[in-house]
């Protein structure tokens, strides 16, 4: 959650933010397991493929558990609850992280889009409130199966907010991506239910997400933008908690502390695995979550896969995978140019 989001993971690792950006938020993130004495030996180890790939399994592994985790606990307490709590955790890390980068807090504070960074906020706290509501009453499996879009409407909607110019072939393939939402989200024997449009506004927040922290990273450090969107989340579930606040049974605070490990255990290794393989190998991984989400899906919480939600999903990881090549490909040969014009 994509800048990788210590909170929304699905939307962040979906191309929500350049690869050099998200490798420099994650690196500074490295702070939230274990301090800086983590983030030295990041920047001077050795790219190990192997090693890379069995982090970014892992990584992806564990983010698939954590949206399990997340629709357990929704099942019987409100999301803004389960968020508040995570929220808190997520609140203190970042002091942490802040008062250790250059600067400390006082410069994590000071941000030149505080606008646009608090509106970060917001769409990330919104966005897991819908997300984990998404989890209980449409399903894991086809919930992440249409959060998968996301790259798409970021792909979508880089045009008019940043400029971006998009060729013929990205044109396809977000137009073959758009159809496979439409056929993951057609109705079936059972009819339609209003729930469906959950995930659907879910992948377009987490899209708006990642075109901000575009924008927000050509102005602020990236502590700035860890900072606000802890304080920004914490904020706003401290406000709604108390009226929805159901005491947790101690099984489920076990559960709820398993929640924000994941979150932890998942990022760390994540900053492994962009630390031992390069961006655009790990992304395409990213899938997996997908994958084993459905695994989980079925065998734990008895879901039964439906047939539009395996082409639909088919398709919109073929044409989210097209979509992320073709950038980088893009952008490859941009530095290139530019490069060859420094000469």
């Amino acid at each position: 959650m994509s800048y990788t989001c210590p909170l929304a993971c699905l939307p962040c690792i979906c191309g929500l933010g350049k690869p050099g950006d998200a490798c420099t938020i994650m690196l500074l993130a490295s702070c939230l397991v274990g301090g800086s004495f983590l983030f030295r030996p990041l920047l001077h180890i050795m790219k190990s493929t192997p090693l890379g790939y069995s982090f970014t399994f892992l990584a992806f592994s564990v983010f698939a558990i954590q949206d399990g985790l997340s629709k357990h606990l929704g099942q019987d307490y409100s999301p803004v609850q389960v968020a508040m709590v995570r929220f808190w955790a997520f609140l203190v890390f970042a002091l942490f992280m802040a008062y250790h980068s250059p600067g400390g807090i006082r410069a994590a504070v000071n941000s030149k889009r505080p606008w646009l960074q608090c509106l970060r906020g917001l769409l990330l706290f919104v966005q897991i409130l819908i997300s984990v509501t998404a989890f209980v009453h449409v399903g894991l499996a086809q919930s992440q199966a249409i959060f998968a879009a996301t790259p798409i409407f970021v792909a979508l909607l880089s045009m008019p907010v940043l400029g971006e110019r998009v060729g013929w072939r990205r044109w396809t393939a977000i137009l073959v991506g758009l159809i496979g939402v439409v056929v993951m989200l057609a109705p079936t024997g059972n009819g339609v239910s209003p729930y469906m449009i959950l995930p659907l506004i879910c992948a377009v927040m987490g899209a708006v997400y990642g075109i901000a922290t575009r924008l927000v990273s050509r102005d602020d450090a990236p502590a700035t933008s860890f900072f606000y969107l802890g304080f920004v989340g914490f904020v706003c579930a401290t406000i709604l908690g108390p009226f929805y606040w159901i005491p947790f049974t101690a099984v489920d605070w076990a559960w709820m502390a398993g929640l924000c490990c994941t979150g932890i255990i998942g990022h760390f290794a994540l900053i492994k695995a962009y630390g031992n393989l390069d961006a655009v190998l790990v992304q395409p991984i990213s899938y997996w979550q997908l994958v084993l989400g459905a695994i989980l899906a079925v065998a734990v919480f008895g879901e039964v896969l439906k047939w539009n939600t395996v082409v639909g999903s088919i398709i919109v990881v073929g044409a989210g995978l097209f979509t992320v090549w073709r950038e980088w490909v893009v952008s490859r040969r941009v530095r290139r140019s530019e490069e060859e014009a420094r000469l």
